[in-house]
């Protein structure tokens, strides 16, 4: 029988501290059992765990997110505080919708806002409508994603690969949450009349106009 692991063994692991493991608990994200009025953990547990938290981008194992330019990593950071201030318990496709819109210059925005005239005002709306501000604040720092958060994030990155890109931008990002249709931000989208194909060949249309949104560093989109 696998050898069980104590709290601070854990945390030790997953370089967090123990409060926070006794809070992954509490929420149910780690799996355990309570043995001696201390929770416990085997190392496989704390592997799986950590393993569905990951979002796999096929970039470097160091960096997952090295092939993202800076707009699309502030989408993503605008994208955890949307979720932090509704007071939700992680990142998923309408935090990044809300992401995208907030951070207003990137490509994404430009398709959404000024060539497919989504009202930004609207959207948010709708999404508050649908997922109600939680009852508490929550107290983590760094919100993970929900399944359908990272595989909207997984088929960004696939985009980026059908267009022959080797950086992932807020354009990416876009296509990525219309692609995932079972996630908040899709639906809310083709309410608003934003079909994939259509957003797709506009951002080929504003790429094509753009000559230095090479496709050789992360540094594009919309600089």
């Amino acid at each position: 029988m696998e050898r069980l692991l104590t709290t601070e063994e854990v945390g030790e692991l997953l370089r967090i501290d123990p409060v926070t493991v006794r809070k992954l608990v509490t929420r149910g994200e780690l799996i355990a059992s309570r043995i001696a009025g201390e929770y416990r953990f085997t190392a496989t547990n704390v592997e799986k765990f950590v393993e569905s938290q990951q979002v796999i981008v096929n970039a470097s194992p160091k960096n997952q997110f090295a092939r993202f330019t800076e707009r699309a990593r502030k989408v993503l950071t605008l994208a955890s505080e949307e979720a932090s201030q509704y007071h939700h318990e992680g990142v998923g496709t309408e935090h990044v919708l809300l992401g995208i819109m907030s951070e207003g210059d990137g490509i994404g925005a430009k398709v959404l806002l000024d060539l497919l005239q989504v009202d930004a005002s609207a959207v948010r709306q709708q999404i508050e409508g649908l997922h109600p501000v939680g009852d508490q604040p929550n107290s983590d720092d760094m919100l993970g994603m929900t399944p359908h958060g990272k595989r909207s994030i997984e088929l960004a990155v696939e985009e980026a690969r059908l267009l022959d890109h080797h950086y992932v931008g807020t354009e990416h990002l876009l296509l990525g949450l219309l692609r995932e249709e079972e996630g908040l931000a899709s639906q809310v989208l083709r309410k608003s009349g934003v079909m994939l194909e259509d957003a797709r060949n506009r951002v080929k249309k504003v790429l094509a106009e753009k000559p230095s949104s090479g496709t050789s560093k992360p540094k594009q989109d919309g600089e």
